[in-house]
């Protein structure tokens, strides 16, 4: 009989109590000798109720690349005759209308973000029938674009909105062409395998997956699965159950999720829509947790581990009902901001370090002018703490109130960007050894005696850095480089154990990269749900919380990080950028930062609002 770690790598351990519980955790078995059970820390899967689209829709397309907390859902069918030119944006808790495509159509293809969106292919009822039509979205407007090469409906699309896919359809049959969009024009592709209408369509222009479909007739609902490279299909072994067609998905390439659809089972003339849902691994597929609401021909985007469906045919019937599913250790977020004291000072682009209950703000922009002005917070009220020795914006901070670290930074003042390093004792600050980059929009984590900075901008002209640099108490040394670059980006945990996310990129782009530090190198891990900069976190390398920025707009958003993941938790009072964090993932203080105008307003995160259980496990 094989044992346990030579099987999973670990041995069971003998433990009185469970221990506590993070993603590393995840697989290991142990042994509970007070409860006398033996137990594991497995993955949470489950699909919840979220808030409904304002209609009822079949034929919804979406734009499959945004995240699950900024979808979008636009055109569709309404009731039994007629269609709709409606678009719709989510906020990661409610729908709200977008403007409305020039185009009135359904089950229509879609690609891109909420920002950055598509729509091709569908059809007209009334009349004139299948589209050729393209539109591009840019977070408010659709304009034209150019026009497919031919006139598809039940066409499938995936990419974004300068380099997408629009695979199969049905024109007066059913159709295998592929054709690649470059922002302007549609260009032929490499064909699909077979003809094929209502796949699963995910991934980008280049790297792209292909799963089940419709051939034709409500008895030949397809099971392969093809990927494609940029020029050419290849099928692999794996087969995706049921034969699902006209259902939704998620994710990239060799990481993705399929929910829904119809099986084409005997049944109803239009087959028999399911609840299935299946992760893809990159090598095969594996059933996971049902979806509420049975439904074909709607709206899906998101990842893996956190996608979202909107909208369908119920067969009979329309559904304005949307789901979100998350793959987690951790059980559903909840929790809530609640206001705290207002600053003395009002101010973005601070620094923040410390707890909840012991933080400390230092300086950042009035407005007017920048400031040195440090505060304290004891949980309730701020008050004056002693000035830095220089007066700075874009400032990065770690540590605590009592032993906290300011570092790099802004100021009109010659030299521009700063290199400064200042040490804090609780009422005075001192002078440390200077970073070896001079930048600002950087951030930091860690202690006063082992600090990290990552990112940032050296100088003007603006560039952007990746460099990170460790520092010992007394001097900075060079330490991995991120993989993104970035700059106004948020970090957590420590010098060996550090997490940074979000930052805007080159070319003005808002990021939702994350990667973890491991001490000496980067690692790209999953990505925010919801890309921005100028954003603020608090936390550990497994345990973070990630809140605020900017999107296209301000924004209030909340992500909570379990070691593996991102999701979606109850938003800041007031959206908001530029502004500052301290304390953990349970117990988080955002204080300062952007909103029409500089803002000296204090919000208390009250958390986790997840919970890592463990399962007993059981013979039978």
């Amino acid at each position: 009989m094989t044992a346990y770690n030579e099987l999973a790598g670990f041995r069971v351990n003998y433990l009185s109590s469970d221990p506590t519980l993070n993603s590393g955790n995840e697989g290991q078995v142990w042994y509970n000798s007070t409860s006398g059970t033996l137990k594991s820390l497995v993955q949470l899967k489950a699909w919840s109720a979220a808030s409904n689209l304002p209609a009822t829709t079949l034929g919804n397309a979406s734009a499959n690349a945004a995240p699950q907390s900024t979808a979008l859902s636009f055109a569709g069918a309404p009731s039994p005759a007629g269609a709709t030119n409606v678009t719709n944006e989510y906020s990661g808790y409610t729908w709200a209308a977008g403007g409305n495509m020039a185009t009135t159509r359904y089950l229509l293809a879609g690609a891109g973000t909420q920002t950055a969106g598509l729509g091709f292919g569908g059809y007209a009822d009334p009349g004139p029938g299948v589209q050729n039509a393209t539109e591009e979205y840019d977070g408010s407007t659709w304009t034209s674009g150019g026009n497919l090469t031919n006139s598809p409906y039940t066409n499938s699309g995936c990419g974004t909105q300068t380099a997408a896919l629009s695979i199969g359809g049905f024109t007066t049959t059913v159709i295998s062409t592929v054709q690649e969009y470059d922002g302007s024009t549609w260009t032929a592709g490499g064909s699909y395998p077979e003809t094929v209408q209502g796949l699963a369509a995910i991934g980008t222009q280049t790297s792209a997956l292909g799963a089940g479909g419709l051939a034709g007739a409500p008895t030949t609902a397809k099971t392969s699965v093809n990927t494609y490279n940029g020029t050419s299909w290849t099928t692999i072994p794996a087969t995706i159950p049921n034969g699902q067609n006209r259902t939704a998905a998620a994710g990239i390439q060799t990481s993705a999720v399929v929910f829904g659809g119809n099986t084409n089972a005997s049944g109803p003339p239009n087959g028999v829509v399911t609840t299935a849902t299946n992760e893809f691994d990159g090598t095969s597929f594996t059933l996971t947790a049902n979806m509420a609401t049975a439904r074909q021909s709607y709206g899906g985007t998101g990842t893996r581990s956190a996608a979202i469906g909107f909208g369908g045919d119920l067969n009979p019937g329309r559904s304005a009902a949307t789901e979100e599913f998350n793959s987690t250790i951790f059980s559903p977020a909840t929790g809530a901001w609640a206001s705290g004291g207002n600053m003395g000072t009002a101010r973005n682009v601070l620094a923040g370090a410390g707890t909840q209950t012991e933080a400390l703000a230092f300086g950042g922009s009035t407005g007017p002018a920048y400031t040195n002005a440090t505060e304290e917070y004891n949980g309730s009220t701020w008050g004056p703490g002693g000035n830095l020795g220089t007066s700075r914006g874009f400032i990065a901070g770690c540590g605590t109130q009592t032993a906290g670290l300011g570092f790099g930074g802004y100021n009109p003042s010659a030299p521009t960007v700063k290199n400064n390093t200042e040490e804090y004792d609780g009422s005075t600050w001192t002078s440390g050894g200077n970073l070896g980059t001079a930048r600002y929009g950087l951030a930091g984590a860690g202690t006063q005696t082992a600090g990290l900075a990552t990112g940032g901008n050296p100088g003007s002209p603006p560039s952007i850095s990746g460099a990170t640099e460790e520092y010992d108490g007394s001097a900075w040394t060079s330490g991995g480089t991120l993989n993104t670059v970035r700059r106004t980006l948020a970090t957590s945990g420590i010098q060996t154990s550090g997490l940074a996310f979000g930052g805007e990129t080159t070319g003005n782009v808002v990021s939702n990269a994350t990667e973890s530090y491991n001490g000496t190198s980067w690692t790209s891990v999953n990505s925010l749900n919801t890309a921005r900069r100028s954003i603020a976190g608090a936390g550990t390398q497994t345990l973070s919380v990630a809140f605020g920025g900017f999107t296209t707009a301000v924004t209030s958003s909340t992500e909570l990080w379990d070691g593996t993941s991102w999701v979606s938790a109850p938003p800041m009072a007031t959206a908001r950028n530029s502004l500052a964090g301290a304390g953990t993932q349970s117990s988080a203080l955002g204080f300062g930062g952007y909103i029409t105008t500089v803002t000296a307003a204090t919000e208390e995160w009250s958390g986790p609002q997840t919970t890592a259980t463990a399962s007993t496990l059981t013979t039978s």
